[in-house]
């Protein structure tokens, strides 16, 4: 490796809160800092590349061989593949180098970076699950996030009616592929009337058009509201849609979710019948489809098959599970892990399934599938894992999803727990942290119940009962 480093001082441009038009620029050393551009380095690995650049957290990378570089994905995007490198880099505290590396091909520089801020959302749909807060929430849960960036990482829904052209460029420019896109409905004035916007905003044919000519792979949402976009414009949707696969692989249809605090009188509660209708109806358009295309292509979510009492359809009906992160397919996937598992339990049955005591919380609509399954298990075996149907007193009795639970419900139901420790689902946590909706962690539940508190998924939780 081969560097050099210069420095370089700079003035800040800051605007004035009470001033339009005009600039103040401060140059002591406490403001030698722009603000927000660049990467953040959040940590940098020991005996790394970027250790020996000497770069530290809080210092910025502004410029990858004169490129901008907005946030992370620039930087990996720019720096990908070069072995001759030129950074410009804003220290911590303030002072501007601008390094020269050669580095090996596969040489990584040991770098972690600050998390992206999302781009805010300018709709105002009328089912925002935003509006279903309670008004004492943590303020992370109001964020209303609109960003491309997200849905390429992380598979977080945008509706596009926002995107500016330098976005638009950049999905392009540096394959941020797959995209997925909340259509709602095909039929642009229930979409305009969903999203609280006008007709012009509501129509994204041409942006859409420009991703799949560009080779973008697109995975479409339904959010279905009954009396809104369900029936004849739900199939219209779907058929559009269907259209353009494979540029545009899927499309999940997933109920409305409505807490106590979500009352617009425009919408209208999802209720067994309503789910029975939606199968009866998307049923014949998805054996069409998949004769025709060789995939069912439109999905519904999980919800919709166990509310209305039917049984989920078998692995092939999802292929290769394209939305399962929406909740399309997780039942089935669930189903799936656990006949791996008792097959091999019986080859291998645990040594002492007697010590797994516990107790598993979850949703009230998976409750009984769970139970179930893991009651087989207790039969068979000797564990005993309790399963305990957590009634959601947060946001409301009508929402009965796993991911949704709280500290609050946990702790509204702790008479119910049994055994050993106590299990929560790890969906009902935020990412990889130990923290729940409501705010509250598994440090504070283990406190205030005075019991062990993990976080497994469906996986997880099948490795612990053969490892027992």
């Amino acid at each position: 490796m081969k560097l050099t480093r210069r420095s370089v001082l700079y003035l800040q441009v800051r605007a004035p809160t009470n001033t339009k038009g005009m600039y103040e620029f401060a140059v002591t050393p406490a403001t030698l800092k722009i603000r927000r551009r660049g990467a953040e380095i959040a940590d940098v690995a020991a005996r790394s590349l970027g250790a020996e650049l000497e770069l530290e957290p809080g210092d910025r990378i502004i410029r990858v061989n004169g490129h901008k570089v907005r946030d992370y994905l620039d930087f990996n995007f720019y720096a990908a593949g070069e072995t001759h490198l030129t950074l410009e880099v804003v220290k911590k505290d303030g002072e501007q180098w601008e390094i020269e590396v050669e580095r090996a091909e596969d040489e990584d520089f040991g770098l972690t970076f600050e998390q992206i801020v999302p781009r805010q959302c300018a709709n105002e749909c009328i089912f925002c699950f935003c509006k279903g807060n309670p008004p004492d929430a943590r303020p992370a849960l109001f964020v209303r996030d609109e960003d491309v960036r997200l849905s390429f990482l992380y598979g977080n829904y945008t509706t596009l009616t926002s995107i500016t052209a330098e976005e638009m460029e950049r999905v392009i420019e540096q394959r941020l592929s797959p995209q997925y896109v909340s259509i709602h409905a095909t039929d642009l004035d229930v979409r305009a009337y969903l999203l609280g916007i006008d007709r012009r905003r509501a129509d994204i044919s041409g942006k859409l058009q420009r991703l799949m000519d560009a080779g973008i792979e697109i995975h479409a949402q339904v959010v279905l509201c009954p009396t809104i976009n369900d029936g004849p414009v739900l199939l219209r949707t779907i058929e559009d849609l269907a259209a353009h696969y494979p540029r545009i692989r899927s499309v999940a249809i997933v109920p409305l979710g409505l807490t106590r605090y979500n009352r617009d009188p425009r919408l209208v509660p999802v209720t067994a019948e309503f789910c029975r209708r939606v199968i009866d109806d998307v049923a014949p358009l998805q054996r069409r489809l998949r004769r025709k295309l060789g995939t069912n292509f439109a999905f519904l979510g999980d919800e919709i098959y166990l509310r209305a009492g039917r049984p989920v359809p078998g692995r092939r009906h999802y292929g290769d599970y394209p939305q399962i992160e929406d909740g399309v397919g997780m039942v089935r996937a669930f189903h799936e892990r656990f006949n791996a598992l008792w097959r091999r339990l019986q080859r291998r049955p645990p040594a002492h399934a007697e010590r797994l005591r516990a107790t598993v919380m979850t949703g009230k609509l998976f409750a009984p599938i769970l139970r179930e399954r893991l009651n087989r298990i207790n039969a068979r075996f000797g564990t005993r894992l309790h399963v305990v149907a957590v009634e959601n007193t947060y946001f409301g009795p009508e929402i009965v999803v796993a991911g949704l639970i709280t500290g609050q419900d946990v702790l509204a139901a702790r008479d119910a727990i049994e055994g050993d420790f106590l299990i929560v689902p790890r969906a009902a946590l935020r990412g990889d942290e130990d923290l729940m909706l409501d705010g509250t962690t598994l440090a504070d539940l283990e406190r205030r119940l005075g019991i062990a508190v993990r976080a497994h998924d469906s996986s997880s939780l099948a490795r612990l009962i053969a490892a027992c």
